[in-house]
């Protein structure tokens, strides 16, 4: 009987100790999805209600400097008492006023030159990296993080004692006999262009070498061994290969330069008009709030909404090639 007993009850605790890690990893796989949708929801979503319903409300004179809206503190009457109290009026100046509309073009204008320019910058650099001996690569890999390791506004403040008229170039370029004359470089889109292309460089980099290093050599090898010239075999072979790469290094580059404000600042000087300066100005110089709440939702969507394009008709393209 004992024998029986034994025997019986084995098979279930072993399905119930199944049933169980089961039931464990199932849990542990839906949290782990959760996370990065909590991470979305404490760190982008929250944020931003926060910020659109602060663009809803209007300016006062007090701490926080804008009428509160939407409160839950009084219950359902107060809440709709608050949604009677929201207004698009900011955003309806925005219409009216050209500075906020130049601002937006400007800022999209500059970002896609600096992206093309760090693009044109960046990918001979990626190349070479992915090109170099194996054992080279990490010592390369380190000197483009390197520049992180120091603070981000130091590097722009050094690139002012660069480009200043009596500055590290113009006195190179003056002794060597190059110019007869201090060039105007500071207070110029030059110098943004110069500091985007410089700071940002890194994000370009790193996408591209990590595209161009899993690329297969033997295909250049094939295509030359059939007679394809280098340039031909790079335009037909390795860059269409590497283009995950390109794309998620411009938008890497592009999204963060839309909304710059410290280099644009600090070497562009008062007559660069971008919306990072012009939001800044609002929030902080006209203490206007609600206005440059309204500002930042439109840049969010300004940046988001491509992106969402071009993530579905990458989706779609993927579906049509399988």
């Amino acid at each position: 009987m004992a024998d029986t007993t034994l025997t019986a009850t084995g098979p279930e605790t072993a399905v119930r100790k199944s049933a169980l890690a089961s039931l464990a990893e199932a849990i542990f796989s839906r949290l782990v999805i959760i996370v990065p949708y909590l991470w979305l929801l404490f760190f982008f979503f929250i944020p931003f209600v926060i910020v659109f319903k602060i663009s809803l409300s209007t300016t006062a004179i007090a701490m926080p400097p804008y009428t509160p809206v939407l409160g839950f503190g009084h219950g359902i009457s107060g809440l709709v008492a608050g949604l009677k109290q929201l207004s698009f009026d900011n955003y309806v100046w925005l219409t009216q006023d050209s500075l906020y509309f130049n601002a937006y073009v400007t800022s999209v204008v500059v970002a896609a030159i600096s992206t093309a320019l760090t693009l044109l910058v960046g990918y001979p650099i990626a190349y070479g990296m992915a090109r170099a001996p194996a054992t080279l690569r990490p010592t390369l890999l380190m000197l483009v993080i390197l520049p992180f390791w120091t603070s981000f506004l130091i590097r722009v403040y050094a690139w002012i004692g660069i480009l200043k008229p009596e500055g590290l170039l113009n006195q190179l370029l003056l002794g060597i006999g190059v110019i007869h004359e201090p060039l105007i470089i500071t207070n110029t889109y030059t110098a943004v262009f110069i500091g985007i292309v410089y700071s940002y460089l890194p994000f370009m980099v790193l996408p591209l070498y990590s595209a161009l290093e899993k690329m297969d050599n033997s295909l250049i090898e094939a295509a030359q061994d059939l007679g394809c010239p280098p340039i031909t075999a790079f335009w037909k072979i390795t860059f269409p290969l590497s283009l995950p790469g390109v794309v998620a290094g411009c938008l890497l580059v592009f999204i963060p330069a839309v909304g710059e404000f410290v280099i644009p600042d600090l070497l562009g000087g008062s007559q660069t008009l971008m919306i990072g300066r012009t939001l800044w100005n609002e929030f902080f110089a006209n203490r206007d709030w609600p206005v440059s709440s309204a500002v930042a939702v439109i840049l969010l969507l300004i940046l988001i909404v491509p992106i969402v394009i071009f993530q579905n008709a990458q989706a779609r393209a993927q579906e049509a090639g399988r």
